[in-house]
Order: structure tokens, then C-alpha cells, then sequence
């Protein structure tokens, strides 16, 4: 899904970054055309500044969203949801992040829960960056307790594990 919605953009580089930066950050399009992050407005030309783009390609990006059914039932439903891996240590948590060898490996989320579970931790969040769009796609595990070393060996000792950061 994500491939059929960057190639609808491949024919404009500012309007691919615009909607890439949408998609990363899980902004959406309402029914008038604005950018907008749980139902909040964001100006145009915010979103242009952050990516280095003019307003008018936003609002052109916008309105091409809208303009195709297909890219609108996503974009006017799209929902950000709060990532609590950079507050987790004030909040008495403890984060695991898990670079994988190649992220369009099947199983990966799958495996390093296993661990998790039977070590009886309490997984709180789990966040996974899409390949699509992550240039160095993670997976980033938040859990209650402290994390015993031997649950760091054995996440370490994956197949599918590249590099593993605590």
C-alpha cells in the first residue's frame, strides 16, 4: 500500500516529500483540505518549513489527496498515536530498540515478543518504523521492569537482529 502511494507522487519530488513527511508522522488531510493531526489544523506553511517545501505544494499535495478516493480514505482517517520511548525514563521504563538485518524479514515483532513474554515483562508499547520510510528501519519495545541482561543476550542472539541498542 504504501509502494501504490509513493509511486502516485513519483512524479513530483515536493509533493513526495510532502506526503512522505505525512506518513511519517501520521498527519492527515480533512474534508477541506487542511493538514491536520488528530483532528488539529496544521498551517501549511509549518509543514512546508519543517520540510524545507513552499505552502502552495502542501495545499497542491492536499487537494491531489483528495482528489483520489483511494489515497483519501486513508488520509482523512490517518491518526498519530504518542511515542513514549523518549519520556520512558522519567516515566520508570525501560527501552529496547532492535536494528534489524533486514526489516522485510517476516517475523521479526513476532520474535523478539517471545522473549519478552517468557520472561514474564510487561510490554508496554511497541513501535516498528516502516522500511518504506525509515532510512535505518527499528523496533523500538517498551517495557514496565527492568530488563535482566540474559533478555539482552537472547534478543542480541536473533537471526533476524542486526544491532541491539538499550
Amino acid at each position: 500500500m504504501w509502494a501504490d502511494i509513493m509511486r502516485e507522487f513519483s512524479d513530483s519530488p515536493s509533493q513526495y516529500r510532502v506526503v512522505r513527511f505525512l506518513l511519517e508522522n501520521g498527519f492527515g488531510v480533512n474534508e477541506e483540505g487542511r493538514i491536520v493531526c488528530n483532528g488539529i489544523e496544521i498551517p501549511a506553511t509549518h509543514i512546508g518549513k519543517a520540510i524545507d517545501a513552499d505552502r502552495r505544494v502542501v495545499d497542491a499535495t492536499a487537494r491531489r489527496i483528495l482528489a483520489n478516493p483511494s489515497l483519501k480514505r486513508i488520509f482523512t482517517h490517518m491518526r498519530a498515536s504518542p511515542d513514549v520511548s523518549q519520556v520512558a525514563e522519567t516515566l520508570g521504563l525501560s527501552v529496547i530498540t532492535l536494528l534489524p538485518k533486514d526489516a522485510h524479514q517476516k517475523g521479526i515483532v513476532g520474535a523478539a515478543v517471545k522473549i519478552l513474554v517468557d520472561h514474564d515483562l510487561t510490554i508496554r508499547q511497541i513501535f516498528v518504523t516502516d522500511p518504506y520510510f525509515a532510512e535505518e528501519p527499528k523496533l523500538v519495545v517498551i517495557v514496565e521492569e527492568k530488563v535482566p541482561p540474559s533478555v539482552y543476550e537472547e534478543l542480541r542472539a536473533l537471526p533476524q537482529a542486526k544491532q541491539l541498542i538499550i
